[in-house]
Parts: structure tokens; C-alpha cells; sequence
């Protein structure tokens, strides 16, 4: 059984399916692994590695003629055109449903697993790659923030003078945004929270920062830990309430997504117009339209004396950890997807094991 980690392609991404640790580990297993000369240069781990590891390099076309592909980023038409008829196909698919790609997979008679639609339960927590990564863009984004902020964020006395902690709101409190809130108060920052789903506030306390409590009229909890589409007056409750303490933060980081929807405007214009000038808007939900309106993705821009944000790839800016991350999420999935035989690696029906089974992509997608 032959396991391919290609050279990413998607502009700016750094990351790679499988670090030299991981591939050890399958050749372990039994697995024969192909490995891209350069794949994994940008995240700190060089050929070398993964020739003394056990790997073999090859070049592009050779790591995608495999049985098994892992890929971090969704592939494209090219990508698609390379891989081997009846191979099965692991990475991140960047899709809520069928498209050209997938169809095209699906017609070379691919079996397709997407690392997104991975279920939210105690058994999948290890394999959970939506997970690993929000939780290092979390981490980013507050640096991010620290860096473009022209204050200090803890309290500092000096004999120069002393300075108040920055106020800081962290918009969404799931992986990405508890991992932002353990950040800023790690750097010293006075840290205010706020998520729709009632059942976060525990969390928030526990990290030591202040929650954010709303009358909506409305839960927004929604299946599986996610949180739900508010109603239009909800949203609108929402907005109003919210506006007078975003108003007085000087740094915030939104992370509110909602799966395969738009993500919702919880920092409106007016909100920044009132903001202190110097102030920053990190913004993760950049990449599916922004919490702000006036986010704009892959830039960082100003606005009414706001720095906003937009960058879509956090965890690349770490490569070489959200590799890593990445790289034990997709063996711990290997791990349950084959079992042992003489001849080598065995592939499991993979409709049978709940984790798979949802992971799976069939042609009604």
C-alpha cells in the first residue's frame, strides 16, 4: 500500500500532510511512503528527513499516482488529473457539497474522505483536524493582534509611567476562540468574551476572562458543538446589544463561523466608526465573509483609524507545528482505517466505523 504526501500548491500555504515523525510511523505500519522533493520545506523539514525516515522522494506526479493520497488543502483540476483511478483521498476538502472536483474524484472512482466532515466525538477528538488548526489560529491571531496593536497589552509600571491593560473581546468562544482568550490573558490583557451558545460561559470563566451575557431571546446552540443561524430579530437583538461593549474594546478577535453558511456580522461599521483609533479586528471568519463587513480577505487594511485583519491561513504561519498537528490527526484516522495482515496493510470497509462512515463523500453529496 503506497501513501503519497505531495508538495502543496495552494498560494500561501506552508503546510504539509506528513512530517518525517509521522512517516517513520507508517513505514511502521507497513506502508510504503512517496514523498514530493520539497514538500515540506516551508514548514522546517527537509528532504533529508524524510529520506532517513524511510521515505522516498519522488516528483509531483509520483506522489499523487498512490493508493492512498494525503493532502492538507483541497485539490484542484490538475491535482485531480494525477491521482490513480480507485485510490482513496484524505485531506481537506473546503466544500458543504458536491462540486466539479469531487465529481471529477468520484468519476476516477475515488473513495473520498474529508477531514471537515470528521464527527465531533469523544473517539474522533485525536483525528479532529478542524480542531488542531483553529486551536493554532487562535494562538496566531492574538499574536497577531499583539503585534499590530501600538499599546501594551498587560499592565505595565515603569518609572517611565504605567499603562492600563488592553481590553480585549474574543467574539466566539469554540477551539479557536478559547485557545485566542487563554492567549491574551497569558500576554496580560483584561479579556471579555461573548458566544451564542449558553453553555460556553463555564469555559470562559475557566480561562479567567469576563463573559459577555446577551438577552436574544434565543439559544444559538446548534448539533454537534456548532453553534446554529440566529433569527433575523435575534441577530438583530444581537447587534444593538453587543455594539456598546465592541465600542470599547481596543483589540477584538471574532471567530463565530457556522458551518457551510455565511459568517455572521457581529462588528458592524458603525461599530468601528466608534472604536479608538489604533485599535485592531483580527478577524478568522475572514475566509467565508468576515464577522466585519469591511473585513477583505488576504489583506490587512485600515479603516476609520482600525487595523482589520483578514488574513484567510493562520496556521500557516506556523507550518511546522500545524504540520505536525495534522500529520498525528491523519495517522491516528489511518490507524482505524487498516488493520494488519501478512501481505501488508489492510483497508477496513469504511462504511462500517462511524468515523469514517461520516467522513465519507458519496455522489449526493
Amino acid at each position: 500500500m503506497q501513501i503519497g504526501i505531495p508538495l502543496e500548491t495552494h498560494p500561501g500555504e506552508t503546510r504539509v500532510a506528513s512530517t518525517p515523525e509521522v512517516v517513520k510511523k507508517l513505514i511502521g505500519k507497513g506502508f510504503e511512503v512517496l514523498v514530493a522533493a520539497g514538500a515540506g520545506d516551508r514548514a522546517g523539514y527537509p528532504d533529508a528527513d524524510y529520506a532517513q525516515a524511510g521515505a522516498r522522494l519522488t516528483d509531483r506526479v509520483g506522489a499523487y499516482d498512490v493508493d492512498l493520497l494525503l493532502k492538507v488543502r483541497r485539490p484542484d483540476a490538475a491535482d485531480v488529473d494525477m491521482m490513480r483511478p480507485g485510490g482513496l483521498f484524505i485531506g481537506l476538502l473546503e466544500t458543504c457539497g458536491e462540486d466539479d472536483i469531487l465529481s471529477a474524484m468520484l468519476a476516477k472512482n475515488m473513495r473520498i474522505l474529508g477531514m471537515e466532515r470528521m464527527p465531533r466525538t469523544s473517539r474522533a477528538q485525536s483525528m479532529d483536524a478542524l480542531s488542531s488548526q483553529s486551536n493554532l489560529a487562535g494562538y496566531r491571531a492574538t499574536l497577531e493582534a499583539a503585534a499590530r496593536y501600538g499599546r501594551f497589552f498587560p499592565m505595565m509600571m515603569t518609572s517611565a509611567g504605567s499603562a492600563k491593560p488592553a481590553r480585549l473581546v474574543v467574539l466566539g468562544a469554540g477551539v479557536a476562540g478559547l485557545q485566542a482568550i487563554a492567549t491574551a490573558r497569558r500576554l496580560g490583557a483584561d479579556v471579555h468574551a461573548y458566544d451564542v451558545r449558553p453553555e460556553t460561559r463555564e469555559q470562559i470563566l475557566s480561562l479567567g476572562a469576563k463573559p459577555i451575557t446577551l438577552d436574544l431571546g434565543e439559544s444559538g446552540a446548534g448539533e454537534g458543538g456548532y453553534a446554529r443561524e440566529l433569527s433575523a430579530d435575534a441577530k438583530a437583538r444581537q447587534q444593538a446589544a453587543l455594539g456598546d461593549e465592541l465600542a470599547k474594546a481596543h483589540v477584538i478577535i471574532t471567530t463565530a463561523l457556522i458551518p457551510c453558511r455565511p459568517a455572521p456580522v457581529l462588528v458592524t461599521e458603525e461599530v468601528v466608526r466608534r472604536m479608538r483609533s489604533g485599535s485592531v479586528i483580527v478577524d478568522l471568519a475572514a475566509a467565508s465573509g468576515g464577522n466585519c463587513p469591511l473585513t477583505i480577505a488576504n489583506e490587512v487594511i485600515k479603516c476609520h483609524g482600525v487595523t482589520i485583519v483578514g488574513i484567510t491561513n493562520f496556521p500557516a504561519l506556523i507550518p511546522a507545528d500545524a504540520s505536525a498537528f495534522y500529520a498525528r490527526n491523519l495517522f491516528n484516522l489511518i490507524e482505524i482505517m487498516f488493520q494488519p495482515e501478512d501481505s501488508g496493510p489492510q483497508l477496513k470497509d469504511l462504511v462500517e466505523d462511524d468515523i469514517t462512515a461520516a467522513m465519507l463523500v458519496s455522489p449526493s453529496a
